[in-house]
């Protein structure tokens, strides 16, 4: 027998089996990396087929809804007017699949004309805010013309699931996106070759998903494409930095930041209660979302900002020290939502948040418990039932709501806790008063009050507490009635002492019964016994009815009107105004040229003059006629009012002198300008023209021309410094150039890119690209404007946002600071002459809001 040892076999024949293997296996590998590429090219092929369809599909019902938009009427902005276009150009749709469908669908999906906004803002500290839900209230802009771009249609049922809308309008990154949301089954995941070996779209760099929907850059024109509403707006960058330019780069946020200075204004138009003198010697009230604490002998304000929308009552506590302010829904259902804040005077430091997820309109009436301390907090809801709530305020964080039923059908005006009464509540209204007692159990039981024989009515507007613990109402006819105290019977009749509503009872530490009356501007004082013996004074109308009356220092009272000023003074005596503010809504802001201060318009018919460094109002002038833009003259010498009616006004700045008046048009003058050299004016109307003027030494104005070619309003108009050319923006999202002087238009915009502007006003603008947020409409921005040495741009939009950038702003990704302030659409921003200062103003709100920019 042979024995053969294996251990004695040649080392090289193992290397070489070895060897055999591995060239085995590594050809095993190549080919299976072969098969992945393979089959990722056919996925890709797949994905761009899928592409190819969804696109083609859009394009055919975008043609289906073009059809439909021509015969839908175009939703005005201002107030729900509509207009049917009857040969309104069809609504340019974007080319990608991406850009247009979930449009539509979203704005299905929100049951409302007007199109839901979500807009990323970038903070300055680089960190991102997440989504938020668009206004809902709208710029009140006049409605477009007939010739304006339709709006897209709002009411159009859903095509797809809102889920199949998430899915099929994603934009595709990658194969593990397109794996998940079409739910192909494959064994290559987000991990997988494929994504080594794929390589990056060409596209998605340049659909940066901020400033708006799809941004594009072409290298060969030097252009930027961006959207507004579906319409491509074509920008062409300057020389300077067209090479370089680059979609992704993201620009910082400046060095420089805006703090509330000043608030100028209050709020009594609509809002009751809301004015009290504080031990600190300080007034409170609100305007806007900002609540004012201001002391007069020192002229100096501070400010609670914690609220996020308007502000609509207000409660001193027993201890003088914590201040309770309700607010409406805002803005952004998340962080807008109704609530109460109670806060510390004296720090401004937040004590409670009460009622975040509890209240559905806005909290507008508030009140502390008085007889135990102020432990609890009465709240009324401005819903349809007009819930009224009751809060020990003090328990847990948020506070622990006792009890809630339901007040009225009808509006509340005020609701009050009994001073002396522990646990009674009175609330008055529409068409009742009402007596409330909480008992031990926690439920509240009321008690309707009883007018008897006697005249019931329609309103009970105001009602206070008599030291003998009697309560006493005024009421819509003017007169005063005393309820019996624990009973819901009146003990006494006083009629006519107002001719109109009573629209406050103030009961002073002395025992003196003062009340307000709304329509006749009369104070009418009482003696503790309510005797005969009165006296009276009457407020100049031109401050308006008196809205609140409470007690100032000594024998003071302090005044708010509904014409938002506030008033100090005595019956016996005069009374001065300390606070002035519009009225109605308010777009017209300029600067002065060279001094410090400002001029705004409103549709309350006043022009004001305001000094920005004293804070105070130069003077007042009522121009008669409802005025939406202003302008000074390149020396401050005089001021133009643009007007609702297509008139504008004229007026010496100095002596308030009325110089002259001119009309183009019967709609809006929505914009007005001088030349820097103050030899033109440009008037941009509401019919979509510019008008052209040439102004004389004597400021006597001769109409060279109008410039035509737009196809909806004028929004912005900004002046180049040759003092020859002119650009443009309009309602329908167009940016166009002129010639002033031959009142042309320069076609070749591509020419226009160089040139340097004296004022940088146009929202829609190659500077401007980054102001505008993701799935901007083309209203989401209402104004804008640099500081003189154009190294600061301020926004004002229709979140009731400020946003300070670094110009230029060309960058889709901008840093911003963002301040809040106003609770509606901010309408205008300007620089003072020297940039020290900022000033922007509501809309709706009437307020100024001054900021200091360190």
């Amino acid at each position: 027998m042979r024995i053969f040892d294996n251990s004695a076999e040649s080392p090289n024949e193992n290397d070489e089996m070895m060897e055999t293997e591995s060239r085995g296996v590594a050809n095993r590998v190549v080919d299976l990396e072969r098969r992945v590429l393979e089959q990722g090219d056919e996925l890709v092929c797949l994905k761009a087929t899928l592409a190819e369809a969804l696109r083609r599909i859009n394009i055919l019902e975008g043609s289906r809804l073009a059809h439909q938009i021509v015969t839908t009427p175009v939703q005005a902005r201002n107030g729900g007017h509509a207009t049917t276009p009857t040969n309104a150009p069809v609504l340019k749709r974007p080319t990608s699949y991406s850009a247009s469908r979930t449009d539509l669908n979203r704005k299905s999906y929100a049951g409302s004309s007007l199109p839901q906004r979500r807009a990323i803002h970038y903070q300055s500290t680089g960190s991102l805010h997440s989504d938020s839900q668009s206004s809902s209230s709208v710029s009140p802009v006049p409605s477009p013309s007939p010739r304006a771009t339709p709006q897209p249609l709002s009411k159009r049922p859903p095509l797809v699931s809102p889920s199949q809308t998430t899915t099929l309008h994603k934009r595709w990154s990658s194969t593990g996106d397109f794996n998940q949301h079409i739910n192909m089954q494959s064994k290559f995941s987000t991990k997988s070759f494929l994504n080594l070996y794929m390589k990056p779209s060409t596209t998605s760099s340049s659909n940066i998903k901020h400033g708006t929907r799809d941004v594009s850059y072409n290298e060969d024109d030097q252009t930027l494409k961006m959207y507004l509403r579906g319409r491509p707006v074509i920008l062409h960058a300057p020389t300077d930095i067209a090479d370089s330019f680059d979609l992704t780069k993201v620009s910082t946020a400046p060095s420089e930041r805006l703090k509330l200075d000043w608030a100028y204004g209050y709020r009594g138009r609509d809002c009751r209660s809301n004015l009290y003198l504080l031990p600190t010697g300080e007034m409170v009230y609100f305007v806007a979302a900002v609540v004012v604490l201001y002391n007069v002998e020192e002229q100096n304000q501070r400010h609670y900002l914690g609220h996020t929308d308007d502000v609509k009552s207000l409660a001193i506590h027993p201890n003088k020290l914590l201040v309770a302010t309700g607010q409406c829904a805002g803005h952004d259902k998340r962080d807008a939502r109704p609530h109460i804040r109670i806060w510390n005077s004296v720090s401004l430091h937040t004590q409670a948040i009460i009622g975040v997820n509890e209240f559905n309109v806005s909290v507008c009436c508030i009140s502390f418990s008085k007889a135990d301390g102020g432990s609890l907090l009465l709240a009324v809801d401005e819903a349809q039932d007009h819930m009224i709530s009751v809060w020990d305020w003090q328990k847990g964080e948020n506070g622990h709501k006792i009890t809630e039923t339901k007040c009225s059908v009808d509006t509340v005006v005020a609701a009050e806790f009994h001073p002396l009464d522990r646990n009674n509540i009175v609330t008055c209204g529409k068409n009742h008063i009402a007596f409330w007692t909480l008992d031990a159990g926690g439920t509240l039981y009321k008690r309707m009050g009883i007018f008897e024989s006697r005249d019931k009515p329609k309103f009970v507007l105001s009602v206070a507490f008599l030291q003998s613990g009697d309560v006493i109402t005024g009421d819509s006819n003017g007169n005063l009635a005393i309820w019996g105290r624990g009973t819901n019977t009146v003990q006494k009749f006083i009629k006519n002492v107002h001719e109109g509503g009573i629209f406050s009872i103030c009961v002073t530490k002395d025992g003196s019964v003062i009340t307000g009356g709304g329509k006749d501007g009369k104070l009418v004082q009482f003696d503790p016994n309510l005797s005969k013996n009165r006296e009276e004074i009457t407020i100049e109308k031109h401050f308006g009815g008196v809205r609140v009356v409470s007690e100032g220092r000594g024998s003071q009272l302090l005044l708010g009107t509904t014409r938002n000023c506030i008033l100090v003074g005595t019956v016996g005596l005069a009374f001065q105004p300390i606070v002035l503010g519009h009225a109605d809504e308010l777009w017209a802001l300029a600067a002065h040229p060279s001094v410090p201060q400002f001029a705004t318009a409103g549709q309350d018919k006043l022009l004001q003059m305001w000094d920005s460094m004293s804070h105070s109002i130069l003077w007042s002038k009522d121009i008669g006629e409802q005025a939406h833009s202003i302008a000074f003259s390149s020396d401050g010498c005089v001021v133009v009012v643009g007007c609702l009616d297509g008139q504008w006004l004229v007026f010496d700045t100095q002596s308030r002198e009325f110089l002259g008046k001119y009309k183009d048009g019967d709609e809006p003058i929505q914009t007005i300008t001088f030349s820097p050299d103050g030899n033109l004016l440009a008037v941009g109307s509401r019919d979509n023209n510019i008008y052209i003027y040439q102004v004389s030494e004597q400021y006597r104005f001769s109409r060279i021309g109008k410039c035509l070619g737009h196809s909806s309003f004028i929004t912005h108009i900004d002046w180049a410094e040759d003092n020859q050319s002119l650009r443009s923006n309009s309602g329908d999202y167009e940016l166009l150039y002129w010639n002033a002087t031959t009142c042309r238009q320069i076609v070749q915009s591509s020419t226009m890119k160089d040139i340097k502007w004296a004022t940088n006003t146009c929202t829609l603008s190659f500077g401007t690209v980054g102001i505008w947020p993701e799935n901007a409409d083309g209203t989401d921005v209402n104004a804008c404007c640099t500081n003189s040495v154009d190294t600061l741009m301020a926004t004002g939009d229709d979140f009731g946002k400020i946003k300070l950038y670094s110009y230029p702003v060309s960058q889709p990704k901008s840093l911003n600071h963002v301040y809040g302030g106003h609770s509606s659409h901010v309408t205008n921003v300007t620089f003072i002459h020297d940039d020290s200062r900022l000033v922007s103003v509501g809309g709706k709100d009437t307020s100024v809001l001054q900021w200091t920019v360190s």
